[in-house]
């Protein structure tokens, strides 16, 4: 059995190997709880797993308890993020894999409405979303309206109205038009 002297407040105490290691187990249990791991040591932990250590082997080398490895382990394995979710309001009804399926199949089809795009996104993914997330969704990233820009969609009324009136004014001078402004 080796003795090894460690400081406790002022004065030194004896400690055997076994009572060595039930104090540094503690200590790294007490430690575990009061600090959150960073995202360096997030990533390290899920690399050594991934190359086949053990829980046990990765807890005992960089001195966190093996619960916390454990539930990092499995959060990686659900969802496959390890970082922190610091909110508490309900989760998100897409996913970044539908979101982006719901901005291309926008961008590919401009006169598409927002109900059509959810009614598109349910058949493609099973995933049913309202009009206004579709809505929210695409105003993320920069597509608000959901009609067309570039041009009016015109009926065959109109188109023949506009024509006429074209046909009209063709002739017309710029001091045509201001004769009719009073000034």
């Amino acid at each position: 059995m080796t003795r090894v002297y460690i400081r406790n407040g002022g004065k030194e105490v004896k400690l055997f190997t076994s009572a060595l290691k039930a104090f540094q187990c503690n200590n790294r249990i007490v430690m575990a709880q009061r600090k959150h791991l960073d995202d360096f040591l997030r990533v390290r932990i899920i690399g050594r797993l991934e190359c086949g250590r053990t829980q046990l082997e990765v807890s005992e080398e960089l001195g966190i308890a093996q619960s916390v490895i454990s539930r990092l382990w499995q959060r990686f394995q659900d969802g496959g993020n390890v970082s922190r979710c610091y909110s508490t309001c309900r989760p998100r009804g897409t996913t970044p894999n539908e979101d982006r399926y719901l901005a291309v199949t926008a961008k590919r089809n401009r006169r598409s409405t927002a109900s059509d795009l959810s009614r598109q996104l349910s058949l493609a993914t099973g995933t049913t979303v309202s009009r206004q997330t579709v809505y929210r969704r695409l105003g993320h990233i920069g597509l608000y309206a959901r009609r067309p820009v570039r041009c009016v969609p015109l009926t065959a009324t109109h188109c023949r109205l506009r024509l006429a009136w074209s046909r009209e004014h063709a002739l017309w001078t710029p001091r045509d038009v201001f004769r009719r402004v009073q000034v």
